[in-house]
């Protein structure tokens, strides 16, 4: 295949998987292991196949975009346009601890009914103790001076699921000790080593959804049932190649969660409208499960503070984006051989 051939594939393969990020409910949006089959003990794509031709050009577009993202910042445009966000978020602003108290309390209670369940769909639990703790961490959302119980609630209900399940497989949900940071620290008007609680959730959010976009690489074939039962999901691509893309794209929405303001900003807007579509496919399940998220990147949206952030040099975003690519695909690598025995080939 030609260059010019490649680079035209990727050029339109990157844009239908943002289309299809942004607009389709299926794989890039859903939770796999919610709605299809998998063996997280099974070996992984190999790296080999991961780092390949168009992995490497489709990342290069995205640093591109990132850079433009970057420049466009600064300019009058960009000024207008974060001022008028300002404008439009100024309610959610300050409103956020009530907004992300009332969708984890929303969230606690329907696990609560539903009944079974640790944390997310696939991790179910047969002790009766765990509904009623749920339960009364939502009741512990009501006053903030009993928000750090809900907060300890929520590392508890982790480490059961660690103890279950795994750390490997918990690594997928670090966005609810990035919500028990947020809520001890809000409930005891405290800073966590100089970060605010808003910083720290909106790390733990990048980091969630950048972990899921390498599992995205790793095990492609989990979401293939989806392009059965969503055909058009895939805009006529083969599902190997579009799977590579919306892996990029989304990690790259993540990573812009950690970047500069208005560039965080406008990811937390993409991000949200992917999980809302999600829900008009695959249901309550999934607007219970994604919840939490949800109001997460409402609250990263809303936020307005400047005086804490710092832009990100021009330069230094390649490496920065460069360097936090290989250092997830390494640990989600090398983490899954030591707890399950595969190689990293």
């Amino acid at each position: 295949m030609s260059l010019s051939r490649v680079l035209n594939r990727v050029h339109w393969g990157l844009g239908a998987a943002t289309a299809a990020v942004l607009f389709h409910p299926g794989s890039a949006s859903a939770h796999v292991k919610w709605f299809c089959v998998y063996d997280i003990a099974g070996r992984p794509t190999g790296l080999e196949n991961v780092l390949c031709q168009d992995f490497e050009l489709l990342t290069g577009f995205a640093i591109a975009v990132l850079l433009m993202g970057c420049l466009f910042e600064n300019t009058f445009v960009g000024v207008a346009l974060t001022r008028s966000l300002d404008r439009i978020s100024g309610v959610l602003q300050s409103n956020t601890d009530v907004l992300i108290r009332a969708a984890l309390g929303f969230f606690l209670i329907s696990l609560w009914s539903l009944g079974g369940v640790i944390l997310t769909p696939e991790l179910t639990t047969t002790s009766p103790a765990i509904p009623i703790l749920q339960l009364f961490m939502a009741a512990c959302l009501l006053w903030p001076k009993t928000m750090p119980l809900a907060a300890a609630g929520l590392v508890f209900l982790f480490g059961d699921g660690v103890v279950h399940y795994g750390l490997f497989h918990m690594m997928d949900y670090p966005i609810f000790l990035g919500l028990a940071a947020y809520l001890a620290a809000t409930g005891l008007r405290r800073d966590i080593f100089g970060l605010t609680p808003l910083d720290v959730l909106r790390w733990s959010v990048a980091i969630t959804l950048m972990w899921a976009s390498i599992e995205k690489w790793a095990y492609p074939e989990w979401s293939y049932p989806l392009f059965v039962s969503h055909p058009n999901l895939s805009m006529g691509y083969e599902p190997a190649f579009f799977m590579r893309a919306a892996g990029v794209v989304e990690f790259t929405l993540s990573f812009a969660l950690i970047c500069t303001p208005l560039a965080r900003r406008m990811a937390a807007v993409m991000l949200t409208a992917t999980f809302l579509a999600a829900i008009g496919e695959f249901g309550k399940i999934d607007a219970i499960g994604h919840s939490p998220i949800i109001v997460a990147l409402i609250a990263i949206f809303a936020d307005q503070t400047k005086a804490r952030q710092r832009s990100w040099s021009f330069l230094a975003m390649p490496l920065q984006y460069g360097g936090a690519l290989a250092a997830f695909i390494a640990l989600y690598y090398i983490g899954h051989a030591i707890a399950y025995g595969t190689t990293l080939s």
